[in-house]
């Protein structure tokens, strides 16, 4: 798969994709990081690629015709037609199913913006989709790009060694991961959790999704409104349900438990310092 990138820090690429599993990928020419310089298609002469923004403001903006051209570059040379992607504050949140979609292409082009963003016409004309990777602002494109390369570049077949590792990722059946254990089996007098030494493997099978999705319903309740269940996967979540629900009744309990043990203290302390001072009038009297 290909990716051309269009940039004004060429010089970032690879970078940190030539490590790892995606420096393999790229070794093995699974994928491909094509660097395009827009500074190159610039007709001014300091190779200016931003101007002051029409109607006043702050910053400056990126000028349409440095990057129509570039882009028009890229296209000519793919026999195919790659789809272009803007990597900006206002595109829509990149997941895992975009992921997934996007890595069954032959190739992409991604739009690394800057300054205070791009000529909106840029937009119109070439740009087949926006992506964030969430709601801040960073410095230009380039870190979301290789974010999207990173995460479509696992997906493409060959590029994990286990492709089953890649299946039970976070967010690849649109739920988190479950805990994960190694050796040894006691840490910090932490313990591995025995279902996970029994060799029963669909006791560990179905401890690990009701993990998942326990996890998933305390920390990204929002990612089980779109995720697909199935009847054993709604069955697990009545029973975590359940589960919590008497977790906090027990909680509750213990805290009404405490309320009521304070109550008696101090209506014992009371008693007494009643009773004391009864004492003390009975010794007043008979002194008199």
């Amino acid at each position: 798969m290909n990716f051309d990138i269009l940039t004004i820090f060429p010089e970032i690429f690879p970078g940190p994709l030539a490590c790892s599993i995606t420096g393999r990928a790229l070794e093995e020419k699974l994928i491909t990081v094509n660097p395009v310089d827009i500074r190159d298609f610039s007709t001014d002469k300091h190779k200016n690629v931003d101007d002051y923004p029409y109607g006043g403001g702050a910053g400056m903006v990126m000028q349409p015709g440095p990057l129509y051209r570039a882009h028009q570059d890229v296209m000519q040379q793919r026999e195919y037609r790659p789809e272009t992607i803007l990597l900006s504050p206002q595109g829509k949140k990149f997941s895992q199913d975009q992921a997934r979609e996007l890595s069954q292409k032959p190739g992409v082009i991604l739009i690394c913006g800057h300054y205070e963003g791009v000529d909106e016409r840029v937009r119109e004309l070439i740009v087949d989709r926006e992506l964030s990777l969430g709601d801040y602002v960073l410095t230009g494109g380039e870190m979301p790009a290789m974010v999207v390369i990173d995460a479509v570049a696992r997906m493409i077949p060959g590029v994990v060694g286990d492709e089953e590792s890649t299946r039970q990722d976070s967010f690849y059946q649109g739920i988190l991961d479950y805990p994960q254990y190694t050796r040894p089996r006691s840490f910090q007098g932490l313990e591995v959790p025995g279902v996970l030494l029994s060799g029963h493997h669909a006791r560990i099978e179905r401890w690990r999704k009701k993990q998942a999705f326990k996890r998933t319903w305390l920390r990204r309740p929002d990612l089980l409104e779109e995720a697909d269940l199935d009847p054993e996967d709604i069955e697990i979540l009545h029973e975590i349900q359940a589960e919590l629900t008497e977790e906090e009744d027990n909680e509750l309990a213990e805290e009404k438990n405490n309320e009521l043990s304070g109550y008696e203290n101090n209506e014992l302390t009371r008693d007494k310092n009643n009773q004391a001072d009864g004492d003390r009038g009975k010794d007043d009297q008979q002194a008199t």
